[in-house]
């Protein structure tokens, strides 16, 4: 059980990171899962992997509490306006990706769920992040109240490309509201927003087909989720702390150098294992 306890912890804390800086978790996770080899079965494997970002999604309505609090004492009518409004923006920009992912979640998984895709998706949002930082857009959104129910839903398509495993959700959300004139904090503050419906969803999702289709876990089992959930939450708070001191001084090429180097680095190791397999 120790080891297993071990493996729960560490998933945790690559959950944490990944979640929220546009490297994608998926790529990550299938690495890591590689070499731990996770002793549970694999339904548990599958819902496991999925629900601990509710501890990602605690760490952000936590640092954002005041900012997503429509009800706070220390908002004026017109801040609170605009709370409800930025509410608004962030189920408008959902609606994409959440319609596509009830829809075809389970075709996406046994067609896309592999390292070949990841990597080739890795690769490929790596270069973009490149190109698009060498070409010195000009933001003209500044911050998310400025920002418009139309860039909002543009934004929503862009994170719907993100079902495509290995994408990462933030690095689509992020590229996409930087593309159509977002500026580096409020791209990844709106991304770390968009979030919140869209991890909780898909938590909860995963959560009933595993019991519709049979599925149960043990005690022991149940403190994995849970240590993984509550180790996700305390790596995300700094996760998301250091992402937004980050993009104020610096831009996104280092992440898609690193996304390019990580989609060789998979594309290789598991090129490798089916030739010697």
């Amino acid at each position: 059980m120790i080891f297993e306890l071990i493996k729960s912890f560490i998933l945790g804390i690559v959950q944490g990171i990944t979640e929220w800086l546009p490297v994608s978790s998926t790529g990550h996770m299938l690495l890591v899962d590689e070499f731990l080899k996770l002793d549970f079965p694999k339904d548990f494997t599958d819902m496991f992997f999925v629900v601990i970002q509710f501890g990602s999604i605690l760490a952000v309505l936590v640092l954002y509490f005041d900012k997503l609090n429509p009800f706070s004492k220390h908002k004026n009518e017109k801040q609170k306006r605009q709370t409800w409004a930025l509410w608004e923006k962030v189920i408008i920009a959902c609606i994409p990706a959440g319609v596509v992912g009830i829809l075809f979640d389970d075709l996406i998984h046994d067609l896309l769920y592999g390292p070949i895709v990841i990597a080739i998706a890795l690769i490929v949002y790596g270069i973009l992040f490149i190109v698009l930082e060498n070409s010195h857009p000009t933001p003209t959104t500044t911050s998310l109240e400025k920002l418009s129910f139309k860039k909002a839903f543009c934004v929503g398509m862009f994170q719907m490309l993100s079902l495509i495993p290995g994408t990462s959700r933030s690095g689509a959300t992020i590229l996409g509201a930087m593309l159509i004139g977002c500026s580096r904090p409020a791209a990844a503050e709106f991304s770390f927003f968009l979030g919140i419906p869209v991890m909780f969803g898909a938590s909860f999702l995963k959560i009933v087909k595993f019991f519709i289709q049979g599925g149960g876990f043990s005690f022991a089992e149940f403190i994995y989720l849970v240590l993984g959930m509550v180790v996700a939450f305390g790596v995300s708070v700094y996760s998301i702390k250091f992402l937004m001191g980050y993009v104020r001084k610096h831009d996104f090429k280092f992440f898609g150098y690193y996304r390019i180097v990580l989609g060789i680095v998979v594309l290789s190791y598991f090129g490798i294992s089916a030739l010697v397999g």
